[in-house]
């Protein structure tokens, strides 16, 4: 089915708890109806039909009214097509029994449910002939009735009463938008994506359904293949949505327009500034019909638009000379308040460049800074770039070309540093030109350039402290970039740039490193003084004047030592809300590591399905943001899991993609599991063993040893435990990681092929929620115990296995397939039975094990017998592999 069918057909979706509610209620012996209220495009009437197909089932016969304001003219206008033909209705009375009498049909065997839509608007006659219905027990009811409508006396009197329940249904939760969104559009939706139109819509099912449509018809919101997202930083607004706000907004007449027009141009303003253009009368009218927002927080009180949507349509109505008037009038009224908030001077100079296309250079100057402190990075751009080349200095190319930097413009960063570089005065504004300018080429992938652009500035720089500062920046690339050895060492000690002393300059430099270095010891294994630096730097971060950064970067190595420290709910959890902040604050860099780390955590997890989603989300990213450093990482990720998963073709296509990109050094190794277990998937397990093996010497040599204990962990899952478990017991003794710890148990349990020594450690495994490796060590155990003829205790230990595998949601490795086999295979032999299953002729098995043809029939001679099949179809139902039959 194509996408925009899919979303044209609107799911009910989000709405679980108010259709249990429903249910309940509805199955009441007492119950004569359902009423639900709430604010118009909540999604009532979606709701009610759900409720009515719920009633059908049960075995009602379903009919529906709607309620308008025309029909309410014509008594039982609303209703007339439920009367039976011949009724006499000049007799109420008479007439209202005959109509119950009809639709009882013989016997009063027939049951009948009605919806009415806008309950609000039913005539008198029609309420009370469907009281008298209810009373009677001939029909139950279901009704829709809008909250801030008045509602006459005879609707009171059908809607009131111990028989109707009532359901308030509120607009969607951010959880519940982004359950609507993946049944319309069949797969996962981005963080940001999911951040944007749950804010756009503000919760209203009308306008989130209206938006999605729109976007999908104008191509802004698309899916890759794996996740849906929008593209783009413009409206996302429809004309169906702007015709019906726009409806809403008119119906309020003109002399509301005012207020309307100053909130939509400069929300919010203060009470005492809407009440300069409009009556409280006015004002009061507006906030009952839902339209404007009053706030009041501490000793200030606020007026703002009811739903971010109004501003939006307004603004596209309001013509330039009115949109001048409207700034220019706000402008005036701050400045006569005396402009006493920090935030009212970047108000004033957004608003005068908005009405005149200019304002005073110093102003704007001002109001850029303003801006950077809220990493409000659009704001500084928009109001530097509208200096005049005359009156930039070299601090503003500076925060300007980190604007560009953190908008991923990295070619106009690039620019603006050269000139703040050429252009400093002084060592300070040197060295900051330098740092800057060094980072936004590594954070654009040219490390090599960035390394250059340090080495060249100790040839100039000559005091020690920023000599010091230079030092410190160089290190940090480099153990961003596949040396954390060198960049922590480079590093060190850092108290004499955290000083006060020492100026903003150092400030900064003292934060970007002592962020660098937290990854550096992640890479390194050395845990626990990667939390500690994390912490602390947020810490001081958040209590001083940094700029370059958004302080949701120090969540990022938190993170990563979180999971490998096997806190994984808690690395989840923090992940999760740093997301959220880098996502309100438009702080990209963030929160595409976030999302990355994310990923990785749920791989280690063996959550693959959650892994495939964020990795998709960061490989999304990081294609967005031409972020080249993570680009291969996110793919190989992507690749590993999807395999994982059994969607062989889709790691297949991720991997061949993206294999262009070169390594750069980060997470050494790593970028070369997605490779791995696509071979592993294809029954190639010595294939993908030897690709693991020269990860692992990549990691190894550049002293990555969390990314050597994955790797190793891996090779030990794909049957070489014994060839690991000696170099992953080293690493457990040079990492302080808990993670690496139980990798280095499970390989020794594995080489040992000690089943009890497995069951130990799947529950250790199983209770740091490391969900994969404890299956596959407890399915191991299981396939030893059988082995024995140890029926019962296999039998137990397939039971553990599956029960935790269960939290894998669709997991298939090879050693998950142990669980589940009724006889034990032989190391040689499940991995020509692998190969078979998945395709492969017995000639072509030679070819990759090395070995006769012969040899490979009688191993799977063995295997077919073992596992009481007869043919390779039925062999890869056993193993639990997709048959693809050879060309």
């Amino acid at each position: 089915m194509d996408m925009k069918d899919r979303a044209s057909q609107w799911p009910l979706a989000g709405r679980d708890h108010d259709l249990e509610a429903f249910a309940a209620a509805w199955s009441s012996g007492r119950c004569q109806g359902v009423l639900i209220s709430g604010p118009a495009g909540v999604g009532k009437s979606r709701l009610a039909e759900g409720c009515l197909a719920f009633a059908v089932r049960d075995g009602s016969k379903g009919f529906r009214a709607t309620a308008s304001a025309s029909a309410a003219a014509v008594p039982l206008g609303a209703i007339a097509h439920l009367i039976p033909d011949g009724v006499d209705l000049s007799d109420p009375v008479k007439g209202f029994a005959q109509v119950a009498t009809a639709l009882a049909g013989p016997q009063r065997r027939w049951r009948w449910v009605l919806w009415v839509d806008d309950l609000h608007l039913l005539d008198a006659a029609s309420a009370v002939l469907l009281r008298q219905l209810l009373d009677a027990r001939v029909v139950k009811l279901i009704a829709t009735v809008r909250s801030e409508e008045p509602i006459s006396d005879p609707v009171k009197a059908l809607a009131g009463g111990d028989g109707i329940d009532r359901i308030d249904l509120a607009r969607f939760s951010r959880e519940q938008t982004d359950a609507v969104l993946q049944a319309a559009l069949g797969g996962p939706v981005g963080h940001r994506t999911l951040h944007q139109l749950h804010n756009a819509s503000d919760g209203n099912a009308l306008y989130l359904r209206e938006l999605v449509l729109g976007a999908l018809h104008s191509g802004t919101l698309a899916s890759d293949g794996e996740i849906w997202e929008l593209t783009g930083n413009g409206s996302i607004r429809t004309p169906k949505l702007t015709e019906l706000i726009g409806a809403r907004l008119a119906a309020q007449g003109l002399h509301t327009r005012p207020v309307l027009e100053l909130l939509a141009l400069c929300e919010p303003v203060s009470l005492t500034d809407a009440l300069a253009v409009v009556s409280l009368e006015i004002l009061a009218d507006l906030e009952e019909t839902g339209l404007v927002e009053v706030v009041t927080a501490r000793r200030r009180t606020t007026v703002q638009l009811a739903h971010p949507l109004y501003g939006e349509v307004l603004r596209s109505t309001i013509p330039y000379m009115r949109r001048s008037e409207v700034l220019t009038q706000q402008v005036a009224r701050a400045e006569g308040h005396g402009a006493r908030r920090r935030e009212d001077l970047l108000h004033i100079a957004t608003w005068r460049l908005a009405a005149t296309g200019s304002a005073e250079p110093g102003l704007l100057v001002r109001a850029a800074t303003l801006a950077r402190h809220a990493y409000d990075y659009q704001s500084v751009v928009a109001l530097l770039e509208a200096v005049p080349d005359t009156h930039h200095s070299t601090e503003t190319r500076l925060i300007l070309g980190e604007a560009y930097s953190n908008l991923q413009r990295f070619g106009d960063a690039e620019t603006a540093l050269t000139l703040a570089d050429e252009s400093a005065a002084s060592e300070p504004e040197k060295i900051m030109a330098v740092r800057t300018r060094a980072l936004n080429l590594f954070i654009s992938g040219r490390s090599e350039d960035a390394l250059r652009v340090t080495e060249d500035a100790r040839l100039t720089i000559k005091s020690a402290l920023g000599r010091r500062i230079i030092d410190v920046t160089d290190g940090a690339i480099r153990a961003l970039t596949g040396d954390p050895r060198r960049g922590v060492r480079e590093i060190q000690d850092l108290t004499d740039l955290q000083s006060a002393e020492q100026g903003p300059v150092a400030a900064d430099a003292w934060t970007h490193a002592i962020a660098a270095k937290a990854n550096g010891l992640v890479f390194l294994g050395r845990i626990a003084d990667a939390v500690e630096l994390s912490q602390g730097a947020y810490d001081f971060h958040t209590s001083n004047s940094v700029r370059f950064y958004h302080p949701t970067t120090h969540f990022v190595a938190w993170t990563a030592a979180l999971c490998e420290g096997a806190r994984i709910e808690e690395a989840r959890s923090m992940a999760r809300s740093a997301m959220h902040q880098s996502i309100q604050d438009k702080a990209a860099v963030p929160y595409l590591w976030l999302s990355f780390w994310s990923a990785r955590n749920e791989l280690v997890a063996g959550h693959y399905a959650e892994a495939r989603t964020l990795y998709a989300e960061a490989l999304a990213n990081s294609r967005n943001q031409n972020s080249i450093l993570s680009i291969r990482l996110a793919a190989s990720g992507l690749a590993a899991a999807t395999a994982a998963l059994g969607h062989y073709e889709a790691a297949v296509s991720v991997h061949d993609q993206n294999k262009k990109y070169p390594v750069l050094g980060l997470l050494a190794g790593e970028e070369r599991l997605g490779e791995a277990w696509i071979l592993a998937a294809q029954g190639n397990i010595s294939g993908a063993r030897q690709v693991l093996t020269e990860a692992a010497r990549y990691s190894r040599d550049t002293g990555h040893v969390s990314s050597e204990a994955l790797i190793l962990a891996d090779i030990a899952r794909l049957g070489g435990a014994r060839e690991v478990s000696q170099r992953l017991a080293e690493l457990a003794e040079i990492s302080d990681g808990l993670l690496t710890q139980c990798r280095a148990h499970f390989a020794q349990a594995l080489a040992a092929d000690d089943p009890e020594q497995l069951l130990l450690v799947a529950q250790e495994l199983a209770d740091l929620r490391v969900d994969v490796m404890a299956a596959e060590a407890a399915a191991a155990a299981a396939a030893i115990f059988r082995s024995r003829g140890e029926g019962r205790r296999a039998t137990a230990a397939s039971h553990k296995a599956t029960s935790i595998t269960e939290r894998c949601k669709g997991a298939r490795t090879p050693l998950l397939g142990l669980a589940e086999e009724t006889a034990p295979l032989t190391g040689k032999e499940k991995e020509v039975a692998m190969l078979a299953a998945t395709g492969s002729t017995s000639r072509e098995i030679a070819q990759k094990l090395t070995l006769s043809v012969r040899t490979v029939d009688n191993h799977l001679h063995h295997a077919y017998t073992k596992l009481g099949v007869s043919t390779r179809q039925e062999l890869a139902a056993a193993m639990n592999v997709k048959y693809r039959r050879s060309p």
